[in-house]
């Protein structure tokens, strides 16, 4: 047995068939980018088989993920593994948009939601609205944060609630606080 990465066993699989479904390619689809075969891409998402780093490299950006978030499952204590996540072993997720950090609440991506912890650095913005096929309802822990939804604009207040289901959105916090936001997002997208 060769030398593995400090994954929880029968998550990382798990993880990757939801990613590329949320990306509706097939097994062929994404075995044809990576220039590897179908029944090795299926073998590692059945957690039969390994990927070693340059496999995951590949694999996260096919799937236009950060490595970190495929084998950044920290070693969980065994109790605790898939139920509770701490804060410390939170997985850095989404984008790379400079000033958003986004990380996993839920444990891994097998639901059929996600949770995610995003904070918006103060000055930080999209200027490209984005689209996702998906229905999330984010919730304003702290700061604020300006939204345009579906060509309409808002600014969210801490408490306050938001719902975006498959609409053309961006975002920006011109203001002098870091704004932080828990979303849930359905299916899982990242």
């Amino acid at each position: 047995m060769h030398h593995s990465l400090p994954t929880h066993p029968h998550t990382l699989g798990a993880d990757l068939r939801a990613l590329r479904k949320s990306r509706g390619l097939t097994l062929t689809d994404l075995a044809a980018m990576l220039g590897r075969s179908v029944g090795w891409l299926s073998q590692v998402e059945r957690d039969k088989s390994d990927p070693s780093i340059t496999d995951l490299r590949q694999i996260a950006a096919a799937l236009d993920v950060s490595v970190s978030m495929l084998f950044r499952h920290a070693a969980a204590p065994s109790d605790e593994a898939g139920y509770v996540v701490r804060k410390t072993a939170r997985r850095p997720i989404g984008s790379s948009v400079a000033g958003l950090v986004e990380e996993l609440l839920s444990p891994d991506l097998t639901d059929d939601f996600e949770m995610v912890h995003s904070t918006f650095a103060p000055g930080s913005r999209i200027t490209e609205p984005v689209i996702r096929p998906t229905q999330e309802v984010g919730y304003l822990v702290h700061g604020a944060l300006d939204l345009e939804i579906a060509g309409k604009s808002h600014t969210i207040n801490p408490g306050d609630s938001f719902r975006i289901r498959g609409e053309p959105f961006r975002w920006s916090n011109p203001y002098d606080a870091p704004a932080l936001a828990i979303w849930v997002i359905a299916p899982p997208v990242y």
